[in-house]
């Protein structure tokens, strides 16, 4: 059985690439929103510390997800 060659990005069909290119800005966009989110909630209102959640930000398109999901407290009164 003969080994699957990597594809490289001329090997790529157009709607490919654009699917990449896209999947891309979805990720870039959530890391920035996650790092300025961070940047500006105070740390009450972050569950466990800000620096770890940093770093967790920068784990594609999981990271910037997880926090807005779990890592900031919701208020009780916004409900």
């Amino acid at each position: 059985m003969m080994a699957k060659k990597k594809k490289s990005w001329r090997d790529l069909s157009t709607k490919q690439k654009a699917m990449m290119m896209a999947g891309n800005a979805v990720n870039l966009t959530l890391l920035i929103a996650a790092q300025r989110s961070l940047a500006k909630t105070p740390d009450a209102q972050i569950r466990g510390k800000k620096a770890l959640w940093r770093a967790a930000s920068f784990i594609n398109f999981f990271g910037p997800v997880s926090y807005f999901v779990f890592g900031r407290r919701r208020d009780a009164g916004a409900a």
